[in-house]
């Protein structure tokens, strides 16, 4: 479903990127993402890269998800695991003119080597087989489309890179079904009515620095915005300055006293970094809070997804 304006709300578009340095919640937003966009009755499929599982865990599944299998979670809440291997038996069946070629192909010795050494092929067969998931049926299964598609995306590098290789390969080939192919991908990923991008992000100077980097290479390598930024794990608001003066003074219990004035300085410290991420971007910034329990599940992500309405 494509819209005319560039600033709508995610639910508007056909695909959503979610990147961002790495070990800074990109697999929880994405999750939070599927989940809030279920709740408001929209039919949305999680895709994870590499078959890594991660955000399939933090939704209750229990098992390493089989690659290529589409799961529903939840009503309406979808799931599967993209790997470049199953990526490429399924596209050779559908781009050679039988299965027994393709067959052929996959068990040579040399084919597998040569696909590997092809720079970008891997991250061209991936985006394809999300792309996939945006067209009105499954070039494999004829099966239903999806409202939405969500990608949790490799990380801030690989996933330019991944972005990128439609077109590379689209100039590579110039002509033939690998070009046209490509450059239906190429046009899904740089129209910004039908994908948006999302990183996220931590309140530290790395994560914000990267997030910066990647708002200013999606303009300048793919004329792509930044559609948001979901910064996690953010602790509680500063103390005023009246309050931390008042602690400072209270002195009944020096350890009690250092702790709470430390949390200060880094709420302090978390809060200027994320005004300084909100400067230099041109997208809305949307915070996280912090988590007490490390093992992210169902009903954390149904905490969050509540926080990430405004971007819907």
């Amino acid at each position: 479903m494509a819209v005319s304006d560039p600033k709508v709300g995610l639910l508007g578009r056909e695909l959503v990127v979610v990147t961002g340095k790495g070990g800074c919640g990109k697999s929880t937003v994405a999750a939070a993402l599927a989940v809030a966009a279920a709740a408001r009755g929209t039919e949305v499929i999680l895709a994870e890269v590499d078959a890594r599982g991660d955000a399939a865990r933090e939704l209750g599944v229990a098992r390493r998800p089989e690659p290529s299998v589409e799961t529903e979670l939840a009503p309406r809440l979808h799931h599967v695991s993209i790997d470049p291997d199953s990526a490429l038996r399924h596209y050779l069946a559908d781009q050679l003119p039988s299965r027994a070629l393709a067959e052929t192909l996959l068990s040579s010795r040399v084919f597998p080597y040569f696909v590997a050494a092809t720079p970008g092929m891997r991250e061209l067969l991936t985006i394809g087989a999300v792309w996939d998931l945006t067209q009105e049926s499954s070039r494999r299964t004829g099966e239903r489309l999806y409202d939405l598609v969500i990608l949790d995306a490799p990380a801030t590098g690989h996933g330019l890179a991944m972005l990128e290789a439609p077109s590379t390969f689209e100039r590579a080939a110039q002509a033939g079904r690998i070009a046209g192919q490509a450059g239906q991908i190429d046009d899904l990923l740089r129209d910004p009515r039908r994908t948006a991008v999302v990183a996220a992000a931590r309140p530290e100077e790395l994560p914000v620095n990267e997030t910066i980097d990647l708002a200013e290479g999606l303009r300048d390598r793919l004329s792509m915005p930044l559609a948001a930024v979901v910064v996690d794990r953010v602790h509680g608001d500063p103390l005023t300055e009246a309050e931390s003066e008042r602690v400072a003074r209270a002195g009944a219990d020096p350890a009690a006293t250092g702790a709470a004035l430390a949390v200060h300085r880094r709420a302090v410290a978390e809060h200027g970094e994320i005004g300084r991420l909100r400067a230099a971007v041109e997208c809305p910034v949307v915070t996280l809070p912090e988590i007490a329990r490390s093992d992210i599940g169902p009903g954390e992500l149904g905490e969050l997804a509540g926080r990430l309405e405004a971007l819907l």
